[in-house]
């Protein structure tokens, strides 16, 4: 792995390749989790559906707030599981409940980020079916 920090870059070396990891962990959970590929495919839709009913810019910004919202907490979830994961191979209560709280976290958010979407398409939808 490119993770050994002992030798010192520059300030502009070492900011750029923050973003070389951090588009490494991008790439990691789009090639293995579900759950990141499955809130990326309802994304699509919503940004479809934001340009097709023709959504304000303050809609945008709470839209994009959400979904970005929703892909770093997905990722935050995903890295708790893996730490986890890497300190026990055991089963432990605690670890059991981390990952759990973990994976509320993303349920709680993923409910909210639905009302809101609610809110904000059911609306539009109906002025565009009606």
């Amino acid at each position: 792995m490119d993770m050994d920090y002992k030798d010192k870059p520059s300030t502009g070396r070492k900011f750029l390749r923050s973003f070389k990891f951090a588009l490494r962990g991008i790439r990691l959970v789009f090639k293995e989790e579900f759950n990141f590929l499955v809130h990326f495919a309802v994304s699509i839709t919503v940004v479809a559906a934001g340009f097709l009913l023709s959504i304000s810019a303050i809609e945008w910004i709470v839209v994009i707030l959400l979904i970005a919202g929703m892909f770093a907490l997905e990722m935050l979830n995903t890295a708790v599981e893996r730490a986890v994961d890497l300190v026990t191979k055991e089963y432990h209560p605690l670890a059991g409940q981390a990952k759990d709280i973990a994976a509320g976290a993303v349920l709680c958010y993923a409910a909210g980020a639905m009302v809101i979407g609610l809110i904000i398409f059911l609306p539009k939808l109906w002025e565009f079916i009606v």
